[in-house]
């Protein structure tokens, strides 16, 4: 018997999206938002369905975001990752297609921190020769 509700986890800079997932008609909430009312760039949008067009699962089921920290693009970041974890918890043919198309892979770049001694973390104060 297949399971009814699956659960996944995507992050990416300091963002953290937690995902649930199960049978329905297409409704897609995040943080209690409507999709398209909660991310307003088309190309944020366009990234986050790719593993639903890649999967052709576009409104075979319901899907509740909680996403916290970061900004708009780490949270699109690690909600198109926690979507294409939980496609792959589902079924598990759908692996090589997601894994092709390189959506299973965690971006792992972060802000680099500032030094002491440095204006940044790698710019360092002016200097004036006279």
């Amino acid at each position: 018997m297949p399971k009814l509700e699956y659960i996944s986890l995507g992050r990416r800079k300091r963002a953290v999206a937690r995902l649930r997932i199960k049978a329905g008609t297409g409704k897609f909430l995040v943080n209690n938002h409507d999709f398209n009312d909660y991310f307003c760039r088309d190309s944020l949008k366009l990234d986050i369905m790719k593993p639903l067009e890649i999967c052709e699962a576009k409104d075979k089921y319901d899907i509740s975001v909680n996403i916290k920290g970061g900004g708009q693009t780490g949270q699109a970041g690690a909600l198109r990752l926690a979507l294409a974890r939980v496609l792959e918890k589902t079924d598990a043919d759908l692996r090589p297609r997601l894994k092709s198309a390189g959506l299973l892979e965690r971006d792992a770049r972060v802000k680099e921190r500032k030094k002491y001694g440095l204006a940044g973390a790698r710019r360092g104060y002016q200097f004036s020769k006279r």
